[in-house]
């Protein structure tokens, strides 16, 4: 059984990237290195961090962040899990401002986890991404992307292209010229060409899309789907 790191070799991936792929690589000079994450090493409760991010779908990080301080102080715990959410019923979670489908997505995330269908942080590094990814998004609010960003931010792996998101699409515009943004088949070929740390490689398609390495900085894409 392999074990899989929590992390890469930055710079390994930057010399990788830079010299595989020189259309890419000339804007990686223009972004400059990006520097590992500090998340990759930090332990982190997998059913904590699903049910916050089911709270902070579709809401901006303050709006969310005050609902879920409310739905702490009504479960009297910071850790969101079913034993604690199973404190308050579907009445008190919207009256902390807890919208109905996402109520009914914190209750199915509880149930699985009492179930014993959810990975904890140890069984994960024994699992690949896509085997992740079949056991996470079948909880109801738990789309594709939010299981990426886990594996891309928390659990640090390598070749990750999460390929229906805005900001790495429009990335791959800018970087090859398109007309238009390239639709996820188009992209998931194209980052054929950045394995193995495809996840690298959209950090830069996300600078990218933010205006880094331009004369003129525009808004900011949104990353979410949701």
């Amino acid at each position: 059984m392999t074990r899989h790191a929590r992390g890469f070799d930055t710079e390994a991936a930057y010399d990788y990237l830079s010299r595989r792929d020189r259309k890419l690589g000339a804007w990686m000079k223009k972004v400059g290195y990006i520097e590992a994450e500090s998340r990759w090493k930090q332990s982190f409760d997998p059913v904590d961090a699903l049910a916050r991010a089911i709270l902070f779908q579709q809401l901006s990080g303050k709006a969310a962040s005050t609902i879920v301080g409310r739905v702490e102080t009504a479960i009297g715990s910071t850790r969101l899990h079913f034993d604690t959410l199973g404190r308050i019923d579907d009445a008190q979670l919207r009256a902390c401002g807890v919208s109905g489908n996402k109520t009914l997505a914190l209750r199915d995330l509880a149930a699985r986890e009492a179930a014993g269908e959810i990975p904890d942080l140890r069984r994960m590094g024994f699992m690949h991404e896509d085997e992740i990814v079949a056991a996470l998004t079948p909880i109801r609010g738990i789309g594709r992307w939010t299981v990426e960003m886990m594996l891309m931010f928390r659990l640090g792996r390598a070749d990750v292209l999460p390929v229906d998101d805005l900001g790495v699409r429009k990335g791959a515009q800018r970087v090859d010229k398109l007309d238009e943004m390239p639709a996820p088949k188009e992209l998931k070929a194209r980052g054929e060409k950045w394995g193995p740390y495809r996840t690298y490689a959209s950090l830069y398609l996300w600078r990218i899309a933010d205006g880094e390495g331009q004369d003129v900085t525009g808004a900011k894409t949104n990353r979410s789907q949701d």
